[in-house]
């Protein structure tokens, strides 16, 4: 796999190109560079306090979740890895969506137009978004960009890109954390391999494709140390805390039933796998790109973003959003696994999620709480409207049942109505909210889901929330429910043995055979 060194600054086409530097020397340019706030500014943060980050997956999301860390002062972007060089087929939310964000970063008001070419993306049939341009050329080039306004000559050539992320791990030896925004079925392989060289590591969620996965990187990052941390914002939400202060001072007695709900997905579902293999786009490592899952031909059906609904690249609607809600009810709920789950949907298909699911699962008694029976639906599909909502309409707060996903907990003295993953907490009806006497805040509040990671990193004490041992467990409970939707029979669980107890055919989908050269 060939690698752009940190000398190499070449804007990606329809600019034009430059000749690679050495190694070495682009190596030596960067250390030469003196940082502006030497020179006396405000804010200066001693190399020595930064975290060196790669940044391994750099497609649309993780163009985004780099952007967001290099603003970060005690950040210091040193790499960027993606089996992609670089293509305009990314999808952007909003139209000029890449290029906004980044002159945002710089600083500027004009520039990087190539960007954001803002050509339609017909994702769904209902949803239409528009092209951006992305992978590990252009966010070499952003990186190098956003260090260059921070020095006093105006240059920096200290980023290097990769297209493997084990070629990175193995030569760029000031990496000191990762940032992993691959495809799902590459998050196990890229934080394992990082971690057991001691890198600190923060993933996209869902943490992994399967349950055996999960498993694994909860006993790699136990047993290393190293900081972990998904990317599930509302862990470390004020929401989070407030529903667990409510609810364990017994806001509305002990909860016995939960409910969430889901408009995803908005990207394709419930299809075949396609007949026609295509060519593999010049600029793409297409073996790479597969990492452990089975071999199989080319096809624009499965990159970029569009590879959720595949079970072999990604995880549904219930892996991909229930990785926020699902951390919310397990905080709240003292939950650990299930005893059992099973689903039902629209028509299945071998290879690819349904377009719309109904998962309920069952949690034996905690010490201190019941039984709990909780259902996820997703695809438009929803529970029935609370009889507290029919008789006191509440207004629109944005964020909740009235936007079509919600969280409703259900206690033997009332009702907690939120947003999808927990936001915006209130009983229902308003009148019960209004006569609410809230407890004393005694959890500690959180800087920030990345900034708990960033500060563990630099040798904090405390324990990032989203660490591999809660997200690895929460985990094992979605691909659980994944594995009911496939296996389209009830499931009893076994946690500690990692066995189904009642299907052969589910226990191999636990841990499915993985690639030559891709085992954990």
């Amino acid at each position: 796999m060939k690698t752009t060194q940190p000398g190499d600054t070449k804007p990606v086409p329809p600019l034009s190109r430059r000749k690679f530097l050495e190694q070495g020397a682009g190596a030596a340019l960067a250390l030469s560079v003196v940082p502006r706030h030497v020179l006396g500014g405000p804010g200066y943060v001693p190399p020595s306090d930064k975290v060196n980050i790669a940044f391994i997956g750099v497609g649309s999301q993780g163009l985004r979740v780099m952007l967001h860390f290099l603003k970060e002062p005690d950040v210091q972007g040193v790499a960027v890895c993606d089996p992609n060089k670089a293509s305009a087929d990314y999808p952007q939310w909003d139209t000029h969506e890449f290029s906004k964000s980044v002159r945002a970063l710089l600083g500027v008001d004009s520039g990087w137009d190539w960007l954001s070419p803002d050509q339609p993306i017909q994702l769904t049939h209902a949803l239409k978004v528009t092209s951006g341009v992305s992978g590990r050329e252009p966010c070499q080039q952003i990186v190098n960009a956003y260090y260059a306004t921070r020095q006093p000559s105006g240059k920096y050539n200290g980023c290097a890109a990769y297209g493997d992320y084990r070629e990175l791990l193995e030569k760029q030896k000031d990496v000191d954390a990762v940032v992993v925004c691959t495809t799902d079925n590459l998050h196990a392989a890229v934080s394992a391999a990082a971690m057991k060289r001691r890198k600190h590591v923060f993933c996209q969620k869902p943490l992994t494709r399967t349950i055996y996965e999960a498993r694994r990187l909860a006993e790699i990052a136990r047993e290393t140390g190293v900081a972990t941390q998904i990317a599930v914002g509302n862990q470390a939400s004020e929401a989070t805390r407030l529903l667990c202060e409510w609810i364990w001072n017994g806001a509305i007695g002990p909860v016995r039933e939960v409910q969430n709900w889901s408009t995803r997905p908005f990207w394709p579902q419930g299809i075949e796998r396609p007949n026609q293999p295509q060519p593999v786009p010049e600029g793409l490592d297409w073996d790479s790109w597969l990492g452990p899952a089975p071999d199989r031909a080319f096809s624009h059906a499965y990159l970029p973003f569009v590879w959720r609904g595949w079970t072999d690249f990604g995880c549904g609607a219930l892996g991909d959003m229930g990785s926020y809600s699902f951390d919310t009810i397990f905080r709240v709920l003292k939950l650990e696994a299930p005893a059992s789950v099973e689903a039902s949907s629209t028509d299945r298909y071998d290879e690819t999620y349904p377009l719309a699911s109904i998962v309920r699962f069952h949690f034996a008694p905690r010490p201190d709480m019941p039984a709990v029976d909780f259902s996820w639906f997703d695809g438009g599909l929803r529970p029935t409207t609370p009889e507290e909502l029919l008789e006191n309409p509440p207004a629109k707060t944005g964020d909740a049942e009235e936007d079509s996903e919600g969280l409703l907990f259900i206690g033997d003295r009332g009702k907690i109505l939120c947003g999808f993953s927990g936001a915006h907490p209130r009983l229902i009806p308003q009148a019960k909210m209004d006569a609410f006497k809230q407890p004393p805040k005694t959890l500690p509040r959180s800087p920030g889901n990345e900034r708990e990671w960033l500060d563990a990193c630099k040798g904090g004490k405390v324990k990032p929330g989203g660490n591999f041992e809660f997200s690895g467990m929460v985990t094992e409970t979605l691909q659980l429910g994944n594995l009911a939707l496939r296996a389209a029979q009830r499931l009893e669980w076994d946690r500690p043995n990692l066995k189904v107890l009642n299907s052969e055919a589910a226990q191999k989908m636990v841990a499915p055979e993985r690639r030559r050269g891709w085992e954990l």
